[in-house]
């Protein structure tokens, strides 16, 4: 597991034992890494704000702060998703080997820690956590910016520039972009669907793409520009007006005649108007066939 110097592997060790951190830092460097020590869950935390690991050894049982809430407290931060974190203790019965997969461990170690067992589970771990980094970062440069939440709202995963985007579960804005997605999603979406939403005073929009395995609901961050270029890529498409298209695009995300009217500053006799202009240059006769076609047509930008 030795690195060249420029890819050193960092790893951060958490325990209060001196004696045990002895030994797991003189295995780890004699493998080539980069070893942080803290001796208590809250100095690990304020190691976080500044480091972040590539994995963590974490000792279950400690004063103060146990490893479970701080595995939890750590993986709150979104720089920490894919940060595989590996319990040491010397508990063995399921309850507690339970609670730290529960807090979002990946696999533990009991002590006495065999050092060769230890290197090899880690190597595992960050040989996965490096491939799901790599293929997140591939989203980004093709320009996908995705992301994963639960039924209510909570991040489950983002691709590091959705990562910057949005606030840390310690933001104030957090708990309402949460609550937002929440409600949205307590509605019957199709793909292709879209909120708009203010995140950190900036306007956005969330596309909704697919329920993955019944419960990872996986969605797109989009910004005005690309809001901008939809309108503009239904509107040359089609042959559309610019108020035209504006409605057309809102009727791909699911929103009634009344909604549009107040997005768009405009009667919903007036998007109805435009809405029998759309139908007829499209060649549809209903809502329905319209989203259908200007959805196909986004979905390849």
């Amino acid at each position: 597991m030795n690195l060249p110097e420029d890819r050193k592997t960092v790893v951060m060790v958490v325990d209060d034992a001196i004696d045990s951190i002895r030994m797991v830092n003189d295995a780890l460097e004699a493998a080539g890494m980069t070893v942080l020590v803290a001796l208590e869950g809250n100095q690990a935390l304020t190691i976080s704000q500044n480091i972040t690991p590539d994995v963590v050894l974490m000792d279950a049982l400690m004063p103060h702060m146990d490893g479970f809430e701080t595995c939890r407290r750590l993986k709150e931060n979104p720089a920490f998703t894919d940060v595989p974190i590996i319990f040491m203790t010397g508990l063995s019965d399921t309850e507690h080997v339970v609670m730290g997969l529960n807090a979002g461990g990946v696999d533990y170690v009991t002590k006495p820690i065999n050092t060769t067992e230890m290197l090899a589970r880690m190597d595992v771990h960050l040989t996965n956590a490096r491939m799901t980094r790599s293929a997140r970062s591939a989203l980004d440069t093709a320009g996908q910016n995705l992301f994963a939440v639960d039924r209510g709202g909570n991040l489950l995963w983002s691709t590091p520039q959705v990562s910057r985007c949005l606030p840390d579960a310690n933001h104030p804005e957090y708990e309402r972009i949460q609550g937002k997605l929440e409600e949205w999603l307590g509605h019957r979406l199709e793909p292709g669907h879209m909120m708009p939403l203010r995140i950190m005073d900036t306007p956005r929009s969330v596309e909704y793409l697919a329920l993955v395995d019944g419960r990872e609901y996986l969605l797109r961050l989009k910004t005005p520009q690309n809001q901008n270029s939809a309108a503009a890529a239904l509107r040359e498409r089609f042959q559309l007006t610019l108020r035209e298209s504006d409605v057309l695009l809102w009727i791909a995300n699911g929103k009634t005649n009344r909604e549009i009217g107040e997005i768009l500053d405009m009667s919903p006799r007036t998007v109805n108007k435009h809405l029998e202009q759309v139908f007829r240059k499209l060649g549809v006769e209903n809502r329905t066939a319209a989203a259908a076609g200007a959805i196909k047509l986004l979905a390849t930008l």
